[in-house]
């Protein structure tokens, strides 16, 4: 890409109109600003760089529109805040919209609450021969496949014999099993908080 990467992204949204967008660079981000009401402006903007620079290396994240200046810099918050989240939890879409991830930082307010439910309900993971992650990852493939075992055998290069197993086991060590209604919640809601976290870390192993 040019070495302006701010005039570079002014240049090729002009189609929206003069004055409609405001692009400039802060902290190293490439931050771009459009008018309430104006859509499309995210697509458009991650179509030129596929085509300028791949599908590597960047994401994007919009923040919800907010009025007057505080809501621009509350925007900002979100947006990177959204951005910080989706690397946690391994999101890799081109384009993130903060109001699609409102749950994360709802599960961050009460850090002292999620971190609690992470080591109720996942704790004992870390008594597994191998530790928790073997299981966590397995967790994690499971829930982003809808809960599809022969997808998350495929992610995973295993076995759908391999896959049961290690369900079974977890619910042998934490008594909780995603193919229960009733806990599946609980446990989906703590495999997130432990992404989130960084659970387990090796103090946790």
């Amino acid at each position: 890409m040019t070495r302006n990467p701010a005039r570079w992204c002014r240049a090729r949204l002009a189609v929206f109109g003069e004055g409609n967008t405001l692009t400039t660079l802060r902290d190293g981000d490439l931050v771009c600003i459009s008018a309430g009401g104006l859509r499309g402006v995210a697509a458009e903007l991650a179509h030129l760089l596929i085509a300028e620079v791949g599908a590597d290396g960047w994401q994007i994240a919009v923040g919800r529109a907010h009025p007057g200046l505080p809501g621009l810099a509350a925007s900002l918050d979100e947006a990177r805040n959204t951005l910080d989240h989706a690397a946690k939890l391994g999101f890799t879409t081109p384009v993130l919209n903060a109001a699609d991830l409102l749950v994360f930082p709802v599960l961050l307010r009460d850090r002292d609450a999620i971190t609690d439910l992470v080591t109720t309900v996942l704790g004992p993971l870390t008594n597994a021969r191998g530790g928790a992650q073997p299981y966590l990852d397995t967790l994690t493939v499971l829930f982003d496949n809808q809960g599809n075992y022969t997808a998350t055998a495929r992610q995973m290069h295993l076995s759908v014999r391999a896959v049961t197993y290690r369900l079974d086991r977890i619910h042998d060590l934490t008594g909780y099993h995603p193919g229960e209604p009733t806990q599946r919640f609980t446990l989906h809601a703590a495999v997130l908080g432990a992404r989130l976290l960084g659970w387990p870390s090796p103090d946790d192993t």
